[in-house]
């Protein structure tokens, strides 16, 4: 993954940090706003992972640290519910100046509350995942249950949740009672998952019921049987991210497979605006090929050469394997390293400003494994200069180009 650390402000002035996370093999179709538990970070295991897992899926993704927490400005004594759905509108309006506007908002526990509330001031959502989110927003008042006679009559109180100190005011309990969430999810407007675990100890399942029961379609309903409410298990948290994924397919912009069709066994195509980006049908499948990023391309892909490389590569695989086959010898799996350069020919070192002295290069390590003996390993070695793409490599080529006409 390709991470970048972000900041913007909230509606008070502070500064929230936040890593925004883009797939490494395109530009995203989708930006999506994670939005962690109570008292919990951007940096939380099941965090990282989920969102991991929806950047693999082509999103672009912001988890971010709520004010006051982790690595964001602000007193966590001042805020509130309300300010955490602040927050995510200011995460929101980042990703619209800067990149583009989210079309998916994804909560756990009380980000999940958080991100339902939010998602009807934000236009441009189109649909809502909750993992462990409560049905009221003041459920989260049992992590206070020592405290709350010392809040309503002192005005605040200090308490420890996670085994840290946070000071919470009367202020937060008097914001937490002023949402009822049934009816936000009622009238949320966009298609909603709702994600929680039958074993979940923090947050009962009875909460998803009444979120669920409350939605108008579309909605769903995913069991995270045997996860916690953290999702601790790493297993977990990419399963709750694939689905969240392939779920949010039906309602967010998703690009269609471009469908080039040829006669050729290739067809490449590139859009003026997508630099060196280049997509490719190759029989049956569509591939991407790219230039690296200090030769202005995105890399997004491999290079020209390396799929040449890669070519050649494959190639003398499948040639090593049909031959030991057919011998019946042990080659229980082969290795086959390739990198391209231009160097110079033995007759022409000394010219180094002359391109035409170079050749094209091709060197290529082999790694076979198996209980072979000498003999076999050696004429395997012979055997890889025969495979078909070897001798295209090594043989006079001609190419053969015509314009098509429009």
């Amino acid at each position: 993954m390709k991470t970048e650390k972000v900041h913007f402000e909230n509606p008070r002035g502070d500064l929230l940090t936040g890593r925004l996370a883009l797939p490494p093999d395109q530009h995203p179709h989708n930006f999506a706003i994670f939005a962690h538990c109570f008292t919990c970070t951007k940096n939380l295991f099941a965090v990282r992972q989920l969102s991991d897992a929806l950047t693999r899926e082509g999103f672009g993704v912001l988890r971010f640290d709520f004010t006051g927490l982790g690595e964001s400005a602000g007193d966590f004594s001042q805020t509130n519910f309300s300010g955490n759905v602040g927050d995510i509108q200011a995460a929101a309006a980042f990703l619209e100046k800067r990149y583009q506007a989210p079309s998916l908002l994804v909560g756990h526990s009380l980000g999940g509350a958080a991100v339902l509330m939010a998602a009807s001031s934000l236009p441009s959502v189109r649909a809502v995942a909750t993992l462990g989110a409560p049905s009221e927003p003041q459920h989260v008042t049992h992590l206070l249950r020592s405290s709350l006679e010392e809040i309503k009559s002192e005005g605040k109180a200090k308490v420890q949740i996670g085994g840290r100190g946070f000071t919470i005011e009367k202020q937060f309990l008097d914001d937490l009672q002023a949402h009822v969430l049934p009816e936000v999810a009622k009238n949320l407007g966009r298609a909603l998952l709702i994600l929680h675990s039958p074993q979940d100890q923090v947050v009962g399942i009875k909460n998803a019921e009444e979120i669920y029961y409350s939605a108008r379609h579309p909605k769903s309903f995913v069991s995270l049987d045997g996860a916690d409410h953290l999702l601790s298990s790493g297993s977990d948290a990419l399963y709750a991210g694939k689905v969240i994924a392939n779920w949010a397919s039906r309602y967010v912009p998703w690009p269609k497979p471009a469908k080039i069709k040829s006669e050729h066994q290739v067809v490449a195509r590139l859009e003026k605006e997508d630099g060196y980006t280049t997509e490719l049908k190759v029989g049956r499948h569509y591939l991407t090929a790219d230039e690296p990023v200090d030769f202005g391309g995105n890399d997004f892909g491999p290079s020209p050469y390396e799929w040449v490389s890669a070519g050649l590569s494959a190639c003398t695989s499948m040639t090593l394997q049909m031959y030991a086959r057919r011998k019946g010898w042990p080659l229980e799996a082969v290795e086959v390293h390739t990198s391209y350069s231009k160097e110079h020919a033995v007759d022409g070192a000394d010219c180094d400003t002359n391109s035409k002295s170079k050749i094209d290069t091709f060197h290529r390590e082999i790694r076979l494994i198996g209980p072979l003996d000498e003999r076999q390993k050696s004429r395997l070695l012979e055997i890889a200069d025969r495979c078909p793409v070897h001798r295209t490599l090594d043989s006079p080529t001609e190419i053969k180009t015509k314009l098509i006409s429009e």
